[in-house]
C-alpha cells in the first residue's frame, strides 16, 4: 500500500510498465529494485561480464537509509557497516575543534557507511532475488524512442520497452545519446587520494599515533587546513581502515577518473601537520588518485520524447563533500519506478517528465552542500573554528536526511503531472539564487534550439 491509499498491487493498466536500465550500479540497481517492487517488468544492463568487489568507503545518508530498511536489507548491510559514536574534528596542527556526537539513527533512520563493493554486491543480488532480468557483457550502442516506445540495441539485439532509463556513470553514453549534450567537464582544481584496507598486519594497531582508530571499536577522525582536509575511520569493529584526503590540483583531465596513487606525494602534503596524519596514512599498501571535476547542472536529464531519463551520476555528479552523490542516486530510482505506478504504460512520458520536476531542485541543492562544506573547512580559521566547533560541524540537516523520496514521490506526483497536462512541460528552474544559474540558462538556450 502506498502511502496515498493507492494499492502496490495493481497499476494502472492491465499490464506492467516495461523498462530497460541501462548500468547495474546504485542508481540503476536502486530503480530496478523499486521497479520489481512496484509490479514493473525490468531489464538491467551492464557492459562489464561479471561482478566484482571493487572500491572503497562510501557513504549513505537516512535519506537513502530509510529505502534499504524498506527492502529490508539492514541485517544484510549493517554488520558490514562503520559503526561511530564520534566525529574527532582537528586542525592541521592537531589542536581539537570538536568531538561531535553521531546518533546511530537521525530523522527516523541508519546511515550506511562501508565498503562499495560490498554493499553494492548486497542490492546485486537482492536485484537478482526480485526477478531483474540483468544481463551482463552488454554493450549498449544505439538509444532510440518514438511515439509509442524507447529501446536499446545491446549486442546488436534491439529491445523495446515503454522507458529507458541510463545509469551508466560520469562518462555516460545515455547522457551524449540520447540528449545530443556534450557538457565538457572542468577541473575542480581538486583531487582526492583515497584508501581502504585491513588492520591486521598493517602496524596501525601497533603505533600510538594510530592504534586510537581500531583499538576500542570503530572511530572518526578528522583534519582540517588551507585547501586540505583528511578524513578517517574504521570499519566492522575496528578490522578495516580507510581514508581520504581532499587537497589542490590543478591537473588537466577528460574526466573525474583514478590512478594509482604514489605515497610520497601523499604524505608531503601533511609534512607539517599532525603526526598522527602521517602515522595513519602510512600505513596503507596502496591508495587511489582520484581527480575531481566540476559540472554545472544539465539543461535536463530527459530526452525529447520523454521516454528516456538519465539518473544518478549519468545526471548529476557529486563531489564527495556532499555525502549524498549515492544517496541521491537512491532517490532517482525509487521516483522513477512510483511514478511509473501512477502513470501506467500509457501515461509513462509524463511519469518521466514528472521525475524530473520533482527531483531537479532538491538535487541541485544537495550538490551544492559538497562545495559548501568542503570550502567551509577549507577556508576555516583554526582560533576561530576552535571557539565556535559549530562553524565547522558536519551539517545534518532534516530536508536532506529526513526525506523520504518514495513517500514524496506519492504525493507530489499526482499535482505534478497535473499541472505538466494543463500548462505543458517546462524545464525546471535552479534553487534562487544559484550561481550557475546563468550558465545554465545559456546552455539551455543552445539545447532547445538544437531541439526544435
Amino acid at each position: 500500500m502506498s502511502p496515498n491509499g493507492a494499492s502496490d498491487s495493481k497499476s494502472n493498466s492491465e499490464r506492467p510498465v516495461k523498462i530497460i536500465i541501462v548500468g547495474a550500479g546504485f542508481a540503476g540497481l536502486s530503480c530496478a529494485i523499486e521497479s520489481r517492487l512496484k509490479g514493473h517488468d525490468v531489464i538491467l544492463l551492464d557492459k562489464f561480464p561479471k561482478l566484482k568487489v571493487l572500491g572503497d568507503i562510501i557513504s549513505f545518508g537516512p535519506n537513502a537509509g530509510r529505502i534499504f530498511e524498506r527492502w529490508g536489507l539492514h541485517d544484510k548491510m549493517w554488520p558490514l557497516c562503520t559503526h561511530l559514536k564520534t566525529f574527532h574534528l582537528n586542525t592541521w596542527k592537531g589542536d581539537l575543534i570538536t568531538a561531535q556526537p553521531l546518533n546511530e539513527k537521525e530523522f527516523g533512520s541508519y546511515s550506511y557507511n562501508g565498503h562499495r563493493g560490498e554493499l553494492h554486491q548486497i542490492l546485486f543480488d537482492h536485484a537478482v532475488e526480485l526477478g531483474v532480468d540483468l544481463r551482463l557483457s552488454a554493450n549498449v550502442t544505439e538509444y532510440w524512442e518514438d511515439d509509442h516506445a524507447a529501446g536499446v540495441v545491446s549486442n546488436g539485439e534491439r529491445l523495446s520497452a515503454d522507458v529507458v532509463v541510463g545509469a551508466d556513470g560520469v562518462r555516460s553514453k545515455a547522457r551524449a545519446m540520447v540528449l545530443g549534450y556534450f557538457d565538457q567537464p572542468e577541473p575542480s582544481g581538486y583531487a582526492i587520494y583515497r584508501a581502504w584496507f585491513t588492520a591486521k598486519g598493517s602496524g596501525i594497531d601497533e603505533d600510538p599515533l594510530s592504534d586510537y582508530l581500531v583499538k576500542d571499536g570503530d572511530a572518526f577522525y578528522g583534519w582540517i587546513g588551507k585547501d586540505v582536509h583528511m578524513l578517517s575511520s574504521s570499519s566492522k569493529g575496528g578490522k578495516d581502515v580507510s581514508w581520504v584526503i581532499t587537497h589542490k590540483d590543478t591537473a588537466d583531465i577528460e574526466e573525474s577518473w583514478s590512478f594509482p596513487g604514489k605515497m610520497e606525494d601523499v604524505l608531503k602534503i601533511v609534512e607539517d601537520w599532525d603526526p598522527r596524519c602521517a602515522a595513519i596514512l602510512s600505513k596503507a599498501p596502496s591508495c587511489v588518485d582520484w581527480k575531481l571535476v566540476y559540472r554545472d547542472p544539465l539543461p535536463t536529464w530527459i530526452s525529447k520524447k520523454a521516454r528516456i531519463a538519465v539518473i544518478g551520476d549519468a545526471a548529476h555528479p557529486f563531489l564527495p563533500t556532499s555525502i549524498q552523490g549515492a544517496s541521491q542516486a537512491l532517490e532517482d530510482g525509487v521516483t522513477i519506478a512510483v511514478n511509473l505506478k501512477l502513470s501506467g504504460p500509457e501515461e509513462a512520458p509524463l511519469s518521466i517528465q514528472a521525475f524530473e520536476k520533482i527531483r531537479y531542485q532538491r538535487v541541485r541543492r544537495a550538490q551544492r552542500t559538497g562545495e559548501t562544506n568542503r570550502d567551509k573547512w577549507h577556508q576555516a580559521d583554526d582560533k576561530k573554528a576552535v571557539e565556535d566547533p559549530k562553524s565547522v560541524a558536519l551539517n545534518r540537516e532534516e530536508w536532506l536526511l529526513g526525506h523520504d523520496a518514495e513517500k514524496h514521490a506519492w504525493e507530489a506526483y499526482p499535482d505534478t503531472a497535473k499541472d505538466i497536462k494543463e500548462h505543458g512541460y517546462h524545464l525546471p528552474e535552479l534553487p534562487e539564487g544559484d550561481v550557475a544559474a546563468e550558465r545554465v540558462a545559456k546552455a539551455r538556450e543552445e539545447y532547445l534550439a538544437k531541439a526544435m
